[in-house]
């Protein structure tokens, strides 16, 4: 089966450092019926933009690194028969009803990388 990576964008990040379990239900929501359908993969949740720190040639700022209205707020991998399954899935992210959106893409290749040595602490 083909993974894709689902990109949530949206004007501010649901899982701020001061988010309660009232704001991020939805959003949890959401994942546990992913989860419980067997299509997630992986999910990762970002910190709000303001919280970014982007690194280019010319140095590091503070800050997203595009000024945008929205930001990515998280993504998510799931396992999809094709692209037209992943889009559907996609679209019952919660951001789509919220004023933001989701960017579906085929994931070329990766995975998670197993360690063999811990650093010491």
């Amino acid at each position: 089966m083909a993974e894709f990576a689902v990109l949530i964008y949206a004007s501010d990040a649901p899982h701020s450092p001061t988010a309660t379990a009232e704001d991020l239900e939805e959003c949890d929501q959401h994942a546990d019926e992913l989860t419980n359908s067997g299509s997630m993969v992986m999910a990762y949740a970002l910190m709000p933009p303001d919280m970014a720190t982007s690194i280019r040639g010319s140095g590091i700022t503070d800050g997203p690194f595009h000024d945008a209205k929205e930001a990515i707020a998280g993504f998510y991998v799931i396992e999809a028969p094709d692209l037209d399954t992943a889009i559907a899935i996609a679209r019952t992210n919660p951001a789509v009803r919220d004023g933001g959106g989701v960017e579906v893409r085929p994931v070329h290749s990766g995975g998670f990388i197993e360690r063999t040595d811990q650093p010491a602490a």
